[in-house]
């Protein structure tokens, strides 16, 4: 499988997270943000109920009753109730490799501009190449995502 490393020049958290959780929900799968802070997930709560007029991105934060039943689930834990195949690590949230095989993608999504996300990044692109998966580079060129680098 391949990790996904998704560096923001231009986009914001918010539209890259919105535009995962509707192509995954678009192909009939199920997303987990896990993100390190309830304030920034509030605020991913918020935009996605709101991003757009005409649309409507089903989802809730975890802890709710129908956790189990959520397309889109946003979370601090590293527990996925809601049976995602699709995981997206937001503001610095870790994985551990031993966690991969229940994923069939995984989306390490981070600021550029931040040396402390991008430091954290690196350190995981490293403890990818220490596994069987393949770790992919993702930047943003003239408003579209360009692959710059993949692990061998």
């Amino acid at each position: 499988m391949d990790i996904l490393f998704y560096r923001l020049d231009g986009s914001t958290l918010e539209a890259t997270v919105t535009t995962f959780a509707e192509r995954t929900l678009a192909r009939g799968g199920r997303v987990v943000v896990r993100g390190t802070g309830a304030a920034r997930l509030d605020m991913l709560d918020a935009h996605l109920w709101t991003y757009r007029d005409d649309a409507f991105l089903p989802h809730a934060q975890a802890g709710g009753d129908h956790d189990a039943d959520q397309p889109v689930l946003l979370t601090t834990s590293t527990e996925t109730p809601n049976a995602a195949k699709t995981l997206l690590l937001v503001d610095g949230a870790r994985f551990d490799p031993s966690e991969m095989p229940q994923f069939e993608r995984v989306a390490l999504i981070f600021d550029g501009s931040d040396e402390e996300a991008t430091a954290l990044a690196r350190d995981d692109w490293r403890q990818v190449m220490q596994t069987d998966h393949t770790a992919v580079f993702w930047a943003e060129e003239g408003g579209r995502w360009v692959e710059k680098a993949r692990s061998s």
